[in-house]
């Protein structure tokens, strides 16, 4: 009688571990499931970001070989959307990351439809221009080829002087510390000691930019590409906006200027992972990227 009772509790035993094991495979089953649908929808994301620039690159080799006008631009822009479609392909994907390439891809769409409307009026232009000398005496030919030459030159010289006087930066480091006692700073790379981040950079020399007060501006992303600090936004002309973590003024007098600020931590401590710190000047042009990890 007892040797029955005793197989009949180990009966019931086994009968619950089974249950116990089959919930635990199909829990493991649905992480997995569910991971690998985000893995794929990442990757679909992904790729479709990666056809958007090839695209984009497409439309540029067109445009190059129909129009020598403004031959250095398009090549200038379409190498730049080549280095993007690298930096894509080989990025880690997360949600953060692609939302900043998907925001990069429409600042890049209008940058090409403002370069291609320049094509097109410089077609038009030629084109006049060939009618007015085809039905015009040979001196006032020389002559408006002369004065087209003129406002060629004029245009490609103001350009010139427009891309010259941009500031940019010749180094930006970033670095964790944490501040003792005496209120000195020393660097660290675990996430629980670091109490802010210094964010250094130096705005390289420049005879011909405006001299005067500037502001930058500071994104610092977080491992889940969350940003930093007080998420303020602001936008440009071109309609394109950045909602970044801090601003930093600083007064530029046309020489080597270093410039520091710092990103102190949120309500808890910082997270462990990757972090990105990316400076963008008052128009919103991307000035330069750093990446570092926390422990």
């Amino acid at each position: 009688m007892t040797e029955t009772k005793s197989n009949n509790g180990l009966k019931v035993i086994a009968g619950l571990l089974a249950v116990v094991l089959l919930g635990t495979i199909i829990y493991t089953v649905s992480l997995y499931q569910d991971k690998k649908k985000t893995t794929n929808m990442l990757t679909q994301e992904k790729e479709l970001v990666v056809e958007d620039l090839n695209s984009l690159k497409s439309e540029y080799d067109k445009a190059i070989l129909e129009s020598n006008a403004t031959n250095e631009e398009l090549v200038a822009a379409r190498d730049n959307i080549a280095k993007y479609i690298d930096s894509v392909k080989t990025m880690k994907a997360d949600l953060g990351t692609l939302r900043r390439y998907r925001n990069q891809v429409s600042i890049l769409k209008k940058e090409r439809e403002q370069l291609l409307a320049q094509v097109d009026s410089l077609t038009q232009s030629n084109t006049l221009i060939a009618m007015q000398r085809d039905s015009t005496f040979v001196q006032l030919e020389k002559q408006t080829v002369f004065n087209d030459s003129l406002v060629v030159q004029n245009t490609q010289l103001a350009d010139a002087v427009e891309r010259g006087s941009a500031l940019n930066l010749a180094t930006l480091t970033v670095d964790a510390v944490r501040e003792r006692n005496s209120g000195k700073l020393v660097s660290t790379s675990r996430a629980k000691s670091t109490d802010k981040f210094k964010i250094c950079f130096t705005v390289a020399d420049n005879v011909i930019a405006e001299a005067g007060d500037r502001e930058f501006l500071l994104e610092v992303l977080d491992p889940q590409g969350n940003i930093l600090g007080g998420g303020a936004s602001k936008s440009n002309d071109d309609g394109a906006s950045v909602t970044y973590s801090k601003g930093t003024n600083f007064y530029y007098e046309n020489k080597n200027l270093d410039v520091c600020d710092y990103i102190n931590k949120p309500a808890g401590d910082f997270q462990k992972g990757n972090y990105m710190v990316n400076v963008y000047d008052d128009k919103l042009k991307l000035m330069a990227t750093s990446k570092f990890t926390l422990k």
